[in-house]
């Protein structure tokens, strides 16, 4: 027969120590309290803190690795895990279905919107061949406290002219085209580049650290639609590609 530890909760309700422990720690790293890199306390630590056996501490802390949150090393100790995202290279997706993929709370805020005419840039971006009003947008998407992507976009206005008109800020501009153009072709490219300052201070990351970069343009019945570029900290984000032999 095994003995488990329990704590006495406001009314007489009863929770196994082993479950405390794994809800506290999950609570700090979910929350952004505990970010990643961050040494979990020793067990030792944790024994003597929450007046336990080592064993009730040992099978919270595995419990918590099996399921991704955590990163136990040899001599080292535990510590918070970099949550990792699987993207697919071919899918138009959602971020925010990335970001709870991972167990973690998703948060969109826009930073930048400006109607202006067409430049010479956004032309080349969207493969526009003449002028036009276009729309620029910056916003960045949180997983949990930490920023986990910064999303540059350009919208064809002579595309989509209702874009004009909304402020994308209750929703991100991907999901509400997604919802109202129907797209007939994409075009993704997959590109490295170290963080300049601007997008450095937006991740939350040192200047010069390598990010993954996502352009991707989109066109509807041959009209271009937008040009959209998502970076990430390299360290954070996963590119998956999933195919067939070719026939003939």
């Amino acid at each position: 027969m095994s003995l488990v530890e329990t704590d006495e909760l406001e009314g007489g309700e009863s929770i196994s120590l082993h479950q405390r422990i794994l809800s506290d720690i999950r609570e700090k790293i979910l929350s952004g309290a505990w970010a990643p890199g961050h040494r979990i306390p020793f067990e030792h630590e944790l024994t003597a803190e929450y007046k336990c056996s080592r064993m009730t501490v040992n099978k919270a802390l595995s419990q918590l690795a099996k399921a991704g949150l955590i990163e136990r090393r040899r001599r080292s100790g535990s510590f918070v895990r970099q949550p990792q995202s699987q993207a697919a290279v071919l899918e138009l997706h959602d971020i925010r279905i990335e970001v709870e993929a991972l167990g973690l709370p998703y948060r969109y805020e826009r930073l930048e919107r400006l109607k202006r005419r067409s430049s010479a840039e956004d032309r080349s971006l969207l493969g526009l061949a003449v002028p036009g009003p276009v729309l620029w947008l910056e916003s960045l998407h949180f997983a949990g406290e930490r920023p986990f992507a910064l999303e540059q976009r350009l919208i064809n206005l002579s595309a989509v002219a209702e874009a004009a008109e909304e402020e994308f800020f209750e929703i991100a501009p991907g999901p509400w085209l997604i919802g109202r153009v129907p797209w007939s072709e994409a075009e993704h490219r997959i590109r490295a580049m170290a963080a300049d300052d601007t997008i450095a201070d937006a991740l939350d990351i040192d200047p010069g650290a390598p990010c993954l970069v996502v352009e991707r343009r989109t066109w509807s019945a041959e009209h271009p639609v937008t040009h959209v570029r998502f970076i990430y900290p390299a360290e954070s984000h996963t590119l998956v590609a999933r195919f067939t032999p070719s026939q003939g």
